[in-house]
């Protein structure tokens, strides 16, 4: 993992003394809540399926008239003149694709049904023009399913339509099978969905008729219940995808088949919202029993499923062990600035990966257009890893037998072994190499280096102007002007995450949810003199960009820090050095940042405790086996009362969000039953360690991990964290 001054992150808020303290020394160390768009804090607090009515047993009327139900539905298809339909169709896709619907109706009409093939339509690089001709379907021809999958080019992709008789409204079924809310989820199968070709599944990837269709879920399903299950995920030592993994593999389904608003921190105890299409409360809450570090629970069933970014924060439960300072007011102060001041915005180490190799380098590369480059840093061998990785980096580089690395490579490498593939297949196709890692995947190096440059900025407006007030040429909001802080024109770039399933997440922080799709691209404005002489904005409004093709940059000498920075790299900031839209940075709308941000519903702790592996806060598992009194198997966390105390020295009342302040409490009362109040200056037994706890809630695409950094004014490399322990 690069250090931290490698990627900007250099400067503080506040010149006040840091302290020692050890982070994630336990998994407990280090929880998170999601927070909803309505501002709740999602807690698991049952792990019992709703009850559910039983499904009502058809008599033989009713079945009676189903069936003629269906013939008369039939018989309404096969006697239809879709004549007006197909001249209609020919003026939106043309004559050859009119020609191939009028033939599939031919047979649809004609009663030729069984084992109908679908039809594809030409290749339409224009997702508008595909999303018409969806809706054509839907409007017009509500018994033909359609989808996208890709086409024969890895590049373009195709409508694909089919007969379906059974369908309930547009795009029935198949429409909410591929679709987690309004997001689209392509290829989707089961394990009996095989491409006969290949003799597998292979997720879509021919780009023909063998591509599966969306097949999820119960057949039959209660009408006046929502089809998508939703439930609270709580997992302690795994990320998000991994732990949708254990659980889609019990189920019998893909991992992809979950929705969820962002992954969470791996090394940390986590609640979040999930949902799954048409599955029962029962089945899952049956799981409960065989997960280990997983449970689920508070099960309900909705009409429309989570999508990435859906979302408006976390809430952070952290606790530093093994506190020492200089004097016991460095850590008060220390706390108390956090809360008042807030900390530098800066993207946190884990956006660049983990490796030897930062993931900005390879973005570098990529906007560049240097494909082979780009290739070789994702390959090569690298300082760090695991020693089956390093052998197979290390026979590849010596070697170039693919077939021979793809056994050694581990399959949790997404990039790697889906650039290994294809370069089999195309040997000295660089490009193709790198467009077939899964597009989240892929993306996320082009916004590792907007990242790079948004913190080296950062650190150069703090170093040069400070962090007290607003100067003039600052990027601001536009408060005038109401806005929507999303970026609806970049929903691509978010929309394929379930695709790197069994990526190490842990390199990417707890964050990602919002990624550059979901910063804020809204008005902004630059500050005036007569803004400067009114005071209308304070440095908690000031803004820096991420470079893209919707942004303007300040009117100081900090835009020529990007400018500077990029042309080190070779990269233009303002044209493209190659044709390949995807990876120039003007083809990304870029968005704004707060340069400085502060926690809100902030409270904070100091804990005395004797035994260093010692639990010394209550997760929503030890709160759900003290309601249960241990019935659903989750051991119960017990503290000696001797041993740990606690002294409440502050809580800073900052903007306040009623339900969030429940929240904060819950935690603080929590704690409080199991440890003693002691005056810090003397109690009545003594304590061999101290611990700082903190509790606050950030917005999304913001590092807990630079609040610490405030705090400790130490590196929040997990290397460094480690030798703590040591």
């Amino acid at each position: 993992m690069p250090e931290e001054a490698d990627v900007g992150i250099l400067y503080y808020t506040s010149n006040l003394p840091g302290f020692r303290g050890v982070l994630k020394q336990r998994y407990t160390d280090f929880i998170v809540n999601e927070v909803d768009c309505d501002g709740k804090v999602i807690h698991l607090t049952s792990l019992d399926a709703p009850v559910e009515e039983k499904k009502a047993v058809l008599d033989s009327s009713t079945v009676t008239n189903e069936v003629a139900n269906k013939e008369c539905q039939t018989s309404n298809v096969n006697n239809s003149d879709y004549s007006k339909h197909i001249e209609a169709f020919e003026s939106l896709a043309g004559k050859v694709d009119a020609e191939k619907l009028k033939d599939l109706l031919a047979h649809i009409s004609a009663g030729s049904t069984e084992n109908l093939s679908p039809i594809v339509l030409s290749a339409d690089p224009d997702k508008a023009h595909r999303t018409a001709l969806h809706n054509f379907f839907k409007t017009n021809l509500n018994f033909l399913v359609t989808d996208t999958i890709e086409g024969t080019d890895s590049n373009s992709k195709c409508v694909r339509v089919r007969y379906y008789p059974n369908k309930k409204g547009a795009h029935g079924r198949d429409r909410d099978c591929r679709r987690q809310g309004d997001k689209k989820r392509k290829n989707w199968g089961s394990k009996e969905d095989r491409n006969p070709k290949r003799g597998k599944y292979d997720g879509g990837l021919s780009g023909d008729l063998d591509q599966a269709f969306d097949s999820r879920g119960a057949d039959e399903w209660p009408e006046d219940r929502g089809k998508f299950l939703r439930f609270h995920l709580c997992k302690e030592d795994k990320d998000t995808q991994e732990a949708l993994m254990v659980i889609g593999k019990m189920l019998g389904v893909q991992t992809r088949s979950f929705g969820f608003a962002g992954t969470k921190d791996k090394r940390a105890v986590t609640t979040q919202r999930v949902t799954i299409f048409k599955q029962e409360a029962s089945r899952l809450a049956a799981l409960n029993k065989r997960l280990y570090g997983i449970k689920v629970g508070d099960f309900c069933y909705v009409k429309d499923g989570l999508v990435l970014g859906q979302l408006s924060g976390n809430r952070f439960t952290i606790t530093l062990r093994g506190v020492v300072a200089g004097r016991h007011d460095i850590i008060k102060e220390a706390a108390e600035g956090l809360g008042k001041n807030g900390f530098i915005n800066y993207f946190g180490l884990q956006r660049f990966g983990s490796g030897s190799v930062p993931t900005h380098s390879i973005g570098a590369a990529l906007l560049r257009g240097e494909w082979k480059t780009a290739v070789d840093l994702i390959l090569d061998p690298r300082d760090g890893e695991r020693r089956d990785i390093k052998e197979a980096r290390e026979y590849y580089k010596s070697t170039m037998d693919i077939n021979g690395t793809l056994k050694q490579m581990p399959r949790y490498l997404v990039a790697e072994r889906a650039i290994l593939t294809c370069l089999k297949k195309n040997p000295n196709n660089y490009l193709q190499a790198i467009c077939s890692i899964p597009r989240t995947l892929r993306m996320m190096y082009v916004h590792s280096y907007q990242s790079y440059l948004w913190n080296h900025a950062a650190s150069a407006r703090v170093k040069k102007y400070g962090v007290e007030k607003v100067i003039e040429g600052d990027l601001v909001y536009c408060k005038e002007i109401e806005v929507d802080k999303q970026n609806p024109n970049n929903k691509d770039e978010k929309e394929d995450v379930d695709e790197v399933a069994g990526y190490d997440f842990d390199v990417i922080d707890e964050t990602t949810e919002s990624d550059l799709s979901q910063e804020s691209v809204s008005v902004a404005k630059i500050v005036d003199a007569d803004d400067i002489a009114l005071g209308k904005y304070t440095i908690d409004d000031v803004l820096l960009p991420l470079p893209g093709s919707r942004i303007i940059y300040p009117a100081n000498d900090i835009a020529e820090t990007f400018h500077n920075l990029a042309g080190k790299d070779s990269v233009n900031l303002q044209d493209s050095l190659h044709n390949v839209k995807e990876y120039s940075i003007m083809s990304l709308a870029g968005g704004y940042r707060k340069l400085i941000q502060k926690p809100s519903d902030y409270i904070w702790n100091i804990i005395k405790y004797e035994d260093p592996t010692q639990q010394l806060v209550k997760t929503d598992l030890d709160a759900l086996a003290k309601c249960n009194d241990g019935d659903n198997n989750v051991p119960q966390q017990t503290s000696n009362e001797n041993s740990t105390e606690l002294e409440k020295l502050s809580t800073f009342e900052g903007e306040q969000n009623p339900q969030n302040n429940v929240v904060g409490g819950y935690a603080e009362q929590e704690l409080k039953t199991n440890v003693k109040e002691v005056n810090l200056d003397g109690g009545s037994e003594p304590s061999s360690h101290t611990a700082l706890q903190i509790s606050f809630t950030l917005p999304t695409s913001c590092y807990a991990t630079m609040a610490i950094r405030e705090l400790l004014k130490t590196s929040t490399s997990m290397a460094f964290h480690k030798t703590l322990n040591d």
